[in-house]
């Protein structure tokens, strides 16, 4: 019988040898100190391979075959102002409730599996490669079931009593939606405030008993079928209109039911399903608009916090996402091998013609970054988060937390790095890898019965959804920024340190790793001299005693980093290629037999990022000029290097 995880060499090594399983699992397990849990690393991983081979089968048997229907039939809007799922899609999660997949993350003591959130995302990749309307839909019962522990726990608002959870606010709520009785989903994009979230205009007002409503209307949300709504909304009035991040400060986190039902079903909704969008692709996930009119809500956190509380849901959500990717690339590219093993030309199976062949061992080493990205992405998330919670929660032994404290600084430091540059390849690979699928089934890819066009219909929302691939890349190239502006000795010595290694390094493939970190040092140096020298030009005019404050803290990010922002996207697919065969030189240092793996990535990463390293070094110029006399701007200020 098929199974998505055994068929899987690459996955295998994952679970046999390329994640550090023991920290995970003693954080997640708390040391060991529940009776009905695992003894140990050894039994824990045991239990994570079970489930996962559960869930590998699964996809295969009951997901994949039905992924053509879900497909045609899709969601649509009933004559009750009711989400309606085709029978295929009732029928895989009533499947999925009774393997209880829902409780997968939760802990014992609430009734779940307390398994790690990287099984979980491993499992979504598993999913992913079945359909990924149906992952996508998934996602959203355990991941906002987990999420309301969470929050409850940094407000403070669930109890501890020997490192085990007593009580905590959402547990009716939690329950529910582990149970597969309902399920949650996030609410931010508005009709005219997308990426820009400064602009939301949905308020949160408080009545004189203290109850909370939210008013206004939600676009784009992915299950907004569901019941429980994760829903930011402005409850302080923004200071200063011109200030585009102002208005962050003053939006708030509520979670809102949008319906309730009686003892026989029978639903009243609170909250207007105003329509199901009908999509390019992803069928089987609901996308709906939604209506607030004073609906009642409940606060949490503090209010003010909703930026703070929406970035938790945010981060785990890219993570997810990018694991989503690499499921979506891994079907793409057995797809393809499958077709160009069978299809004769010219004496031969096209898999042995040289093109042909060359794209799929692109597309297989596509594959094998990703998915290298995407584990240490998970893992370093993961251990941050549940770090914070302990330190939060657990030991009040001041040394343990000082030094826990550091973990969780370095962390999310790698964290921070690597979700950007996760979302952001794995969602444009999806689109490439998935058309390239189309090409090599020639005029068949173009047809629907093969299944290569549905999954370029669904691989085009992944660079739109959970922060667009433009978004990624300007966090990314700010981050990198400014992280060397704080700290400009430890950028110069970790670039020595590449440029040494480049030379010196006994590992032939070392070598050629620095020699990536040496390109991507080379970039961020180039675009930091450029911004450097924006800013000075522009304080061409203002007294001499103001240079200091102006050129050390006040930093417009639409205009001082313009030069940067219009090559964001070239910095971050070399850092990305930076990352990851950081990643793989880990591994290959470990277990030779991923050598190879990061050799074959390293063929095509480096001849790319050569490429983008000369585009950032000689692009641009014209098009700044140009944009800055649309905007009425003096061209020499905006362009100082134009001269040079």
């Amino acid at each position: 019988m098929a199974n998505y995880l055994n068929d899987n060499e690459d996955l295998l090594y994952y679970f046999d040898k390329g994640i550090d399983w023991n920290p995970l699992i003693e954080v997640t397990e708390r040391g060991f100190t529940d009776e009905d849990g695992p003894a140990d690393t050894k039994e824990a991983l045991e239990i994570y391979r079970d489930i996962a081979e559960m869930v590998g089968k699964f996809c295969a048997d009951e997901i994949a075959p039905r992924a053509e229907a879900i497909d045609r039939k899709g969601v649509h809007l009933g004559d009750d102002g009711e989400a309606v799922m085709c029978d295929e899609l009732g029928e895989i999660f009533s499947q999925i409730k009774d393997l209880d997949l829902h409780w997968m993350t939760i802990p014992r003591e609430l009734g779940g599996m307390n398994a790690p959130l990287l099984l979980y995302f491993i499992n979504s990749e598993i999913m992913a490669r079945a359909d990924v309307s149906v992952m996508a839909h998934h996602g959203f019962h355990g991941g906002m079931a987990m999420a309301m522990l969470v929050f409850s726990i940094r407000e403070g608002s669930t109890t501890f009593e020997n490192n085990r959870i007593v009580e905590t606010r959402f547990r009716k709520q939690l329950e529910e939606i582990a149970s597969g009785e309902a399920w949650g989903c996030m609410d931010i994009t508005e009709p005219d405030a997308g990426s820009d979230m400064a602009r939301l205009r949905a308020v949160g007002e408080q009545d004189e008993d203290g109850n909370w409503f939210v008013t206004g209307q939600k676009i784009f949300i992915t299950s907004g079928h569901g019941k429980y709504h994760f829903v930011i909304a402005r409850t302080e009035k923004n200071a200063d209109e011109n200030d585009p991040f102002a208005g962050l400060g003053g939006l708030s986190f509520f979670l809102v039911p949008t319906y309730e039902e009686d003892e026989h079903g029978k639903r009243t909704r609170i909250v207007t399903l105003d329509r199901v969008e009908e999509k390019l692709g992803h069928h089987g996930s609901c996308t709906a608009a939604l209506s607030f009119d004073r609906a009642p809500a409940q606060l949490i956190g503090k209010r003010g916090e909703g930026f703070k509380y929406m970035l938790t849901l945010m981060n785990n959500a890219r993570v997810g996402v990018g694991f989503e990717c690499v499921g979506l690339c891994e079907a793409a590219y057995r797809l393809a091998k499958a077709y160009a093993e069978e299809r004769p030309s010219m004496g031969k199976t096209i898999d042995r013609h040289e093109m042909i062949a060359d794209y799929l061992e692109e597309m297989q080493t596509d594959v094998q970054g990703l998915r290298a990205l995407a584990m240490r992405a998970g893992w370093e998330e993961e251990m941050a988060q549940k770090l914070e919670l302990l330190v939060e929660k657990g030991s009040s032994n001041e040394d343990d937390k000082v030094a826990a404290r550091r973990r969780i600084k370095k962390h999310k430091a790698r964290s921070r790095r690597v979700t950007p540059l996760l979302k952001y390849l794995g969602a444009e690979k999806a689109v490439e890898m998935s058309r390239r699928c189309v090409q090599i089934h020639g005029g068949n890819g173009y047809m629907q019965e093969y299944g290569a066009e549905k999954l370029l219909r669904d691989a085009m929302v992944m660079p739109i959804y959970e922060g667009t691939s433009q978004i990624q890349a300007l966090m990314a190239m700010k981050d990198t920024l400014m992280g060397v502006m704080k700290a400009p000795q430890e950028f110069a010595k970790k670039a020595a340190q590449a440029r040494w290694r480049a030379r010196t390094s006994r590992d032939p493939l070392e070598r050629r790793v620095a020699k990536i970190n040496v390109t991507s040092s080379q970039a961020v140096q180039h675009l930091l001299r450029r911004t450097a020298t924006d800013k000075v030009k522009s304080l061409s005019g203002k007294p001499v005693s103001s240079w200091a404050d102006s050129f050390l803290k006040q930093w417009d990010p639409k205009r001082d980093f313009s030069y940067a922002m219009l090559h964001a996207e070239r910095l971050t697919q070399i850092l990305a290629d930076e990352a990851i065969a950081e990643v793989l030189l880990d591994q290959a240092k470990a277990h030779p037999e991923r050598r190879e793996v990061l050799e074959r990535w390293l063929d095509r990463a480096e001849a790319r990022d050569r490429g983008l390293l000369d585009q950032i070094l000689n692009t641009g110029e014209g098009l700044l000029r140009r944009l800055a006399r649309k905007n009425g701007e003096d061209v020499d200020a905006a362009t100082p290097a134009a001269a040079e």
